[in-house]
């Protein structure tokens, strides 16, 4: 997947896909081939079902293999699906380009302006060092630290990637006060534990693009609300539990070089004083995000989208004096992210309206119907389910967007809240080994502090620990804030 040169740069969205020689070149003609072979043997295949439901399912074999195989950069896939099931008239134009048209896709623009305020205002690194400040200077307490930041700059910056980028810069300074470098326990541990929950803290707020997207489907095809604040508020107790247990087990994996830097907190407070007083924009910056929360966690009593909120406060960030970016941070911005979203958003209407959703939800749990279990046994199926599909599929968005339709379905013919299932769901896609399986780990490892190694033991780690958790928060605090089975 491709990294993010800058902090304002939306997730990435498809792996890079550099020359390397002859290996490559036959690894890309044969993904062209299967990209190419299988939709138009569904397309013309004695199945036996409905003619456009088959049509349906010829092209969106066509957008999965892409991003799969990353045969072009995902966004142009998701684009080119969407032309095809317009031009071969499977669904009519309204349908195909649903996505545009859907909240979502804007919600995740107005989330990419906020990370654009929160980076160029350096309001970011300013909570970063103060909450580290704050917490303390020791090996220990500076992991703690940067883990809180990382799940605090998730409300004013809903990008795994950026929150990486900017924190880096953070980890990398820490480092050096340590007098040690890449390879080293301090260096791996600070690394590996703000790139992996990074991932994480998407998930348990509707923020990065992975989170948005799911909550987009399942209001779409679940036909639920899904407030903004009922999802933090859901999570929150994990939050907590996982922020702890997280700095447990870093500091139990990496013991340290030594315990505390040889200035103690003096460069701590050196970067704080380099950065002087607040700054006008930084409280542009602060005013407009703390403006976005409040409106977020109070829609419960006012019921305005969370996209249009997101949106409003975004493009107020970009009004003369008001705002903060100006043409050339909006230039940066990779809007390629926003078609990618509205192209997942789409294949599960494309899905839907061609009744291909119903044909393939018949399929998948017409002999096993793991939803019928009591709760407990479905969290379990559903987490680890979406752990084992997220290892095939890689990418988060086009995983999520290609199972949320079915599981949104099967919910409803079996009378189980599609809340409930979604957010079960986004949660057990949180749970990662391997670099590939997204953009944040790819960015987090490009700086070459921690190895594959170290992302697996780290990965498995946790991805563990947060089954355990959310099985154990799961039947006590759900039910209390209005989440049922």
């Amino acid at each position: 997947m491709s990294t993010a040169a800058s902090p304002l740069t939306a997730p990435a969205t498809g792996s890079a896909r550099p020359d390397t020689g002859d290996v490559l070149s036959v690894a890309q003609t044969a993904a062209w081939v299967a990209s190419i072979t299988v939709p138009l043997v569904l397309w013309f295949a004695p199945l036996g079902i409905d003619p456009r439901a088959q049509h349906a399912f010829a092209v969106v074999s066509f957008m999965l293999l892409g991003w799969m195989t990353h045969i072009l950069e995902p966004a142009m896939v998701g684009l080119a699906g969407m032309y095809l099931a317009w031009a071969l008239k499977v669904v009519p134009f309204e349908v195909a380009f649903s996505g545009f048209a859907n909240n979502t896709t804007w919600f995740l623009y107005g989330a990419m302006l906020f990370g654009g305020t929160a980076a160029k205002s350096g309001l970011a690194r300013r909570i970063a060092f103060t909450v580290m400040r704050s917490v303390g200077s020791t090996y220990s307490r500076l992991v703690l630290g940067l883990i809180v930041s990382d799940f605090l700059l998730t409300l004013i910056v809903p990008s795994g990637i950026a929150r990486v980028v900017l924190m880096a810069a953070v980890a990398i300074g820490v480092i050096e006060a340590f007098g040690v470098g890449p390879g080293s326990n301090i260096g791996r541990a600070l690394f590996i534990t703000l790139t992996y929950t990074a991932t994480i803290f998407d998930k348990m707020v509707i923020a990065g693009a992975s989170s948005i997207t799911a909550r987009g489907l399942i209001e779409k095809i679940g036909m639920v609300d899904v407030l903004w604040s009922q999802w933090a508020l859901a999570f929150l107790p994990v939050d907590i539990i996982t922020i702890l247990l997280a700095w447990r087990v870093t500091v139990w994996l990496y013991p340290p070089e030594r315990e505390q830097p040889p200035g103690g907190p003096a460069f701590l407070n050196a970067e704080l004083k380099r950065m002087g007083p607040l700054s006008g924009m930084e409280k542009r910056a602060a005013f407009l995000l703390l403006l976005a929360t409040a409106f977020w966690v109070t829609d419960f009593l006012h019921h305005i989208p969370a996209a249009m909120i997101g949106l409003g406060v975004g493009l107020l960030a970009v009004m003369p004096r008001i705002g903060v970016l100006g043409v050339e941070d909006l230039r940066k911005l990779n809007y390629l992210v926003i078609v990618f979203v509205a192209a997942a958003l789409s294949l599960g209407e494309i899905l839907r309206t061609s009744g291909a959703l119903q044909v393939l939800t018949t399929a998948v749990f017409g002999e096993v119907q793991i939803l019928l279990g009591p709760p407990w046994i479905t969290t379990v199926v559903l987490y680890w389910t979406a752990f084992v599909y997220h290892l095939f599929l890689g990418d988060e968005i086009s995983m999520l967007a290609t199972s949320i339709p079915v599981l949104m379905q099967a919910a409803r013919t079996h009378g189980v809240n599609p809340l409930f299932v979604g957010m079960v769901w986004t949660f057990g896609a949180g749970g990662k080994i391997f670099i590939y399986q997204t953009g944040v780990l790819v960015v987090g490892y490009s700086y070459g502090y921690f190895t594959p190694k170290d992302m697996f033991r780290m990965g498995l780690a946790l991805t563990v620990i947060e089954f355990f958790v959310l099985l154990l928060v799961l039947p006590l605090w759900w039910p209390l804030i209005g989440i049922t089975y």
